[in-house]
């Protein structure tokens, strides 16, 4: 099972944060920039661009921006880790925080 993470910031007047779904989005754009430079497929980088993907699209992606950004607010320090398993086409989601 692959499993990749996303750790988002709090921002503050000086200090920039980011949230899930800005941190995403940036993974997102930096796998299909990986993807266009390479000659050949790499099916680590296709398979996190489709987590990524399906991660933004789910219906769970705003509950966990939400939970993240109350935890972080709360001075957690939060990650979330998609995991993708092999015969599954759904990622799994599981936020972290310490």
């Amino acid at each position: 099972m692959k499993s990749y993470e996303l750790e988002p910031k709090y921002g503050t007047s000086q200090i920039p944060g980011k949230c899930l779904k800005c941190l995403g989005e940036q993974e997102l754009n930096n796998c299909l920039l990986e993807l266009l430079r390479t000659e050949e497929d790499d099916e680590e980088v296709i398979q996190r661009f489709e987590a990524l993907v399906t991660f933004l699209q789910s219906p769970e992606s705003k509950k966990l921006r939400d939970e993240s950004e109350k935890l972080l607010s709360e001075g957690k320090r939060v990650t979330l880790k998609i995991k993708v398993a092999k015969n599954t086409e759904n990622p799994s989601y599981e936020l972290v925080t310490e």
